[in-house]
Protein backbone atom coordinates (compact mmCIF):
# COMPACT_ATOMS: atom_id res chain seq x y z
CA UNK A 1 0.00 0.00 0.00
CA UNK A 2 1.57 3.34 -1.01
CA UNK A 3 2.60 5.84 1.65
CA UNK A 4 0.60 8.96 0.75
CA UNK A 5 0.73 10.84 4.06
CA UNK A 6 4.00 10.06 5.84
CA UNK A 7 6.47 11.35 3.17
CA UNK A 8 4.86 14.83 2.92
CA UNK A 9 4.83 15.06 6.72
CA UNK A 10 8.55 14.24 6.80
CA UNK A 11 9.20 16.89 4.16
CA UNK A 12 7.27 19.44 6.23
CA UNK A 13 9.26 18.51 9.35
CA UNK A 14 12.59 18.87 7.53
CA UNK A 15 11.45 22.25 6.22
CA UNK A 16 10.70 23.28 9.81
CA UNK A 17 14.19 22.14 10.84
CA UNK A 18 15.72 24.38 8.15
CA UNK A 19 13.52 27.41 8.85
CA UNK A 20 14.32 27.25 12.57
CA UNK A 21 17.94 26.38 11.83
CA UNK A 22 17.85 23.58 14.38
CA UNK A 23 21.34 22.25 15.10
CA UNK A 24 20.66 18.53 14.78
CA UNK A 25 23.17 15.94 15.99
CA UNK A 26 22.25 12.36 15.13
CA UNK A 27 24.49 9.47 16.22
CA UNK A 28 23.97 5.73 15.97
CA UNK A 29 21.95 5.84 12.75
CA UNK A 30 23.65 2.62 11.68
CA UNK A 31 21.87 0.76 14.47
CA UNK A 32 18.48 1.17 12.79
CA UNK A 33 17.95 -1.90 10.57
CA UNK A 34 17.22 -1.18 6.91
CA UNK A 35 14.83 -4.12 6.78
CA UNK A 36 12.82 -6.07 9.32
CA UNK A 37 11.09 -5.14 12.53
CA UNK A 38 12.52 -3.27 15.48
CA UNK A 39 11.32 -1.38 18.54
CA UNK A 40 12.63 2.15 19.10
CA UNK A 41 12.21 3.05 22.79
CA UNK A 42 12.90 6.71 23.55
CA UNK A 43 13.09 8.88 26.64
CA UNK A 44 10.34 11.50 26.76
CA UNK A 45 10.98 15.19 27.51
CA UNK A 46 8.83 16.99 24.91
CA UNK A 47 5.54 16.87 23.06
CA UNK A 48 7.61 16.86 19.84
CA UNK A 49 9.73 13.81 20.65
CA UNK A 50 8.02 11.55 18.12
CA UNK A 51 9.23 13.82 15.31
CA UNK A 52 12.86 13.64 16.37
CA UNK A 53 12.83 9.98 17.36
CA UNK A 54 11.45 9.19 13.91
CA UNK A 55 14.18 11.30 12.35
CA UNK A 56 16.71 8.96 13.92
CA UNK A 57 15.53 6.29 11.44
CA UNK A 58 15.64 8.61 8.41
CA UNK A 59 19.14 7.58 7.30
CA UNK A 60 17.98 3.96 7.09
CA UNK A 61 14.95 5.05 5.03
CA UNK A 62 12.55 3.63 7.60
CA UNK A 63 9.18 4.96 8.69
CA UNK A 64 8.46 4.58 12.39
CA UNK A 65 4.93 3.68 13.50
CA UNK A 66 4.42 5.33 16.88
CA UNK A 67 2.11 4.22 19.63
CA UNK A 68 0.05 7.22 20.80
CA UNK A 69 -2.98 7.75 23.01
CA UNK A 70 -6.27 7.29 21.19
CA UNK A 71 -7.39 10.87 21.93
CA UNK A 72 -4.86 12.08 19.34
CA UNK A 73 -6.56 9.91 16.73
CA UNK A 74 -9.97 11.35 17.64
CA UNK A 75 -8.87 14.94 16.95
CA UNK A 76 -10.26 16.37 13.72
CA UNK A 77 -6.84 17.54 12.49
CA UNK A 78 -4.30 15.16 13.99
CA UNK A 79 -6.56 12.10 13.64
CA UNK A 80 -6.48 11.79 9.84
CA UNK A 81 -2.72 12.42 9.86
CA UNK A 82 -2.06 9.78 12.50
CA UNK A 83 -4.17 7.21 10.69
CA UNK A 84 -2.60 8.12 7.35
CA UNK A 85 0.87 7.55 8.81
CA UNK A 86 -0.32 4.18 10.19
CA UNK A 87 0.52 5.00 13.78
CA UNK A 88 -0.98 2.78 16.47
CA UNK A 89 -3.69 4.12 18.81
CA UNK A 90 -3.42 3.20 22.47
CA UNK A 91 -6.62 2.92 24.48
CA UNK A 92 -5.64 2.27 28.09
CA UNK A 93 -9.03 0.65 28.74
CA UNK A 94 -8.32 -1.85 25.95
CA UNK A 95 -4.55 -2.08 26.10
CA UNK A 96 -4.26 -5.62 24.78
CA UNK A 97 -5.63 -4.60 21.38
CA UNK A 98 -2.98 -1.87 21.04
CA UNK A 99 -0.24 -4.23 22.17
CA UNK A 100 -1.32 -6.91 19.70
CA UNK A 101 -1.48 -4.37 16.85
CA UNK A 102 2.09 -3.30 17.63
CA UNK A 103 3.37 -6.90 17.73
CA UNK A 104 1.63 -7.62 14.43
CA UNK A 105 3.31 -4.56 12.89
CA UNK A 106 6.70 -5.74 14.15
CA UNK A 107 6.15 -9.20 12.66
CA UNK A 108 5.32 -7.55 9.33
CA UNK A 109 8.74 -5.92 9.43
CA UNK A 110 7.70 -2.47 10.67
CA UNK A 111 9.59 -0.31 13.14
CA UNK A 112 7.44 0.61 16.13
CA UNK A 113 8.29 3.62 18.29
CA UNK A 114 7.16 4.22 21.83
CA UNK A 115 8.00 6.07 25.03
CA UNK A 116 8.26 3.49 27.83
CA UNK A 117 8.14 6.17 30.55
CA UNK A 118 4.50 6.62 29.40
CA UNK A 119 4.50 10.36 30.14
CA UNK A 120 6.87 13.29 29.75
CA UNK A 121 9.54 13.38 32.45
CA UNK A 122 9.40 16.79 34.13
CA UNK A 123 12.75 16.06 35.80
CA UNK A 124 14.34 15.39 32.38
CA UNK A 125 15.83 12.20 33.79
CA UNK A 126 14.65 8.70 32.91
CA UNK A 127 11.68 7.57 35.01
CA UNK A 128 10.72 3.98 35.75
CA UNK A 129 9.86 2.20 32.51
CA UNK A 130 6.81 0.18 31.58
CA UNK A 131 7.92 -3.22 30.28
CA UNK A 132 5.80 -3.11 27.11
CA UNK A 133 8.75 -2.27 24.87
CA UNK A 134 10.70 -5.31 26.05
CA UNK A 135 7.63 -7.55 25.90
CA UNK A 136 6.90 -6.58 22.30
CA UNK A 137 10.50 -7.06 21.21
CA UNK A 138 10.58 -10.50 22.84
CA UNK A 139 7.25 -11.66 21.42
CA UNK A 140 8.05 -10.48 17.89
CA UNK A 141 11.70 -11.54 18.07
CA UNK A 142 13.06 -8.15 17.00
CA UNK A 143 15.83 -5.88 18.37
CA UNK A 144 15.10 -3.19 20.93
CA UNK A 145 16.83 0.14 20.28
CA UNK A 146 17.23 2.71 23.09
CA UNK A 147 16.94 6.29 21.80
CA UNK A 148 18.00 9.38 23.77
CA UNK A 149 16.61 12.81 22.89
CA UNK A 150 17.81 16.08 24.35
CA UNK A 151 17.10 19.73 23.56
CA UNK A 152 13.54 19.06 22.42
CA UNK A 153 12.24 20.19 25.83
CA UNK A 154 13.33 23.74 25.00
CA UNK A 155 10.73 23.87 22.23
CA UNK A 156 7.69 22.44 24.01
CA UNK A 157 7.41 20.48 27.24
CA UNK A 158 4.96 19.90 30.05
CA UNK A 159 4.24 22.90 32.24
CA UNK A 160 6.11 25.41 30.06
CA UNK A 161 4.95 27.79 27.31
CA UNK A 162 5.47 26.59 23.75
CA UNK A 163 8.42 28.17 21.96
CA UNK A 164 7.92 26.56 18.55
CA UNK A 165 9.55 29.49 16.75
CA UNK A 166 12.76 29.26 18.78
CA UNK A 167 15.72 29.28 16.39
CA UNK A 168 19.21 27.73 16.46
CA UNK A 169 18.31 25.20 19.18
CA UNK A 170 20.68 22.22 19.41
CA UNK A 171 18.81 18.91 19.28
CA UNK A 172 20.60 15.65 20.11
CA UNK A 173 19.40 12.24 18.90
CA UNK A 174 21.40 9.21 20.05
CA UNK A 175 20.40 5.74 18.85
CA UNK A 176 21.98 3.08 21.02
CA UNK A 177 23.16 -0.40 20.13
CA UNK A 178 20.33 -2.91 19.72
CA UNK A 179 19.35 -5.15 22.62
CA UNK A 180 18.87 -8.74 21.44
CA UNK A 181 15.75 -10.24 23.05
CA UNK A 182 17.27 -13.74 22.77
CA UNK A 183 19.83 -12.72 25.40
CA UNK A 184 17.14 -11.79 27.92
CA UNK A 185 14.60 -14.58 28.48
CA UNK A 186 13.21 -12.64 31.44
CA UNK A 187 11.25 -9.57 30.27
CA UNK A 188 11.90 -7.65 33.49
CA UNK A 189 15.66 -8.14 33.12
CA UNK A 190 15.45 -6.89 29.54
CA UNK A 191 13.44 -3.85 30.63
CA UNK A 192 16.00 -3.15 33.37
CA UNK A 193 18.79 -3.33 30.78
CA UNK A 194 16.86 -0.87 28.60
CA UNK A 195 16.65 1.59 31.48
CA UNK A 196 20.39 1.28 32.18
CA UNK A 197 21.31 1.92 28.55
CA UNK A 198 18.73 4.65 28.05
CA UNK A 199 19.82 6.47 31.21
CA UNK A 200 23.46 6.32 30.10
CA UNK A 201 22.61 7.72 26.66
CA UNK A 202 20.50 10.53 28.13
CA UNK A 203 23.23 11.43 30.62
CA UNK A 204 25.78 11.56 27.81
CA UNK A 205 23.51 13.73 25.65
CA UNK A 206 23.00 16.14 28.55
CA UNK A 207 26.66 16.39 29.51
CA UNK A 208 27.84 16.85 25.90
CA UNK A 209 25.08 19.31 24.96
CA UNK A 210 26.68 22.43 23.41
CA UNK A 211 24.42 24.99 25.16
CA UNK A 212 24.26 25.84 28.84
CA UNK A 213 21.62 27.89 30.67
CA UNK A 214 22.35 31.60 30.31
CA UNK A 215 21.29 32.36 33.87
CA UNK A 216 18.87 31.44 36.68
CA UNK A 217 15.80 32.31 34.58
CA UNK A 218 17.00 29.98 31.82
CA UNK A 219 17.96 27.04 34.01
CA UNK A 220 14.54 25.37 33.96
CA UNK A 221 15.51 23.03 31.09
CA UNK A 222 18.58 21.64 32.86
CA UNK A 223 18.12 18.67 35.26
CA UNK A 224 18.71 19.36 38.93
CA UNK A 225 21.69 17.00 39.23
CA UNK A 226 23.50 19.08 36.58
CA UNK A 227 22.80 22.36 38.34
CA UNK A 228 19.50 23.24 36.67
CA UNK A 229 16.19 24.16 38.25
CA UNK A 230 14.10 21.34 36.78
CA UNK A 231 12.28 19.40 39.51
CA UNK A 232 13.89 16.29 40.92
CA UNK A 233 12.30 12.92 40.21
CA UNK A 234 10.48 13.09 43.56
CA UNK A 235 9.26 16.66 42.98
CA UNK A 236 8.16 15.74 39.45
CA UNK A 237 6.20 12.76 40.77
CA UNK A 238 4.36 15.09 43.17
CA UNK A 239 3.50 17.45 40.30
CA UNK A 240 2.12 14.54 38.27
CA UNK A 241 -0.20 13.25 41.00
CA UNK A 242 -3.88 13.23 39.95
CA UNK A 243 -5.64 16.45 40.86
CA UNK A 244 -2.46 18.50 41.12
CA UNK A 245 -2.83 21.72 39.10
CA UNK A 246 0.08 22.68 36.88
CA UNK A 247 0.78 25.68 34.66
CA UNK A 248 -0.74 25.52 31.20
CA UNK A 249 1.64 24.57 28.41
Amino acid sequence: MPELVYPPVITAAKTMFRVLDLRLTVEGKQHVPRTGGAVMASNHVSYLDFIFCGFGAHESRRLVRFMAKHEVFAHKISGPLMRGMKHIPVNRRAGSASYNAAVDALRRGEIVGLFPEATISRSFTVKDLKNGAARMAQEAGVPLLPVALWGTQRLWTKGRPRTLTRRHTPITILVGEPIDPAAYPDVNAMSAELKIRLSALVDRAQREYPDKPSGPDDAWWQPAHLGGTAPTLEEAAALDRPGRRTPAA
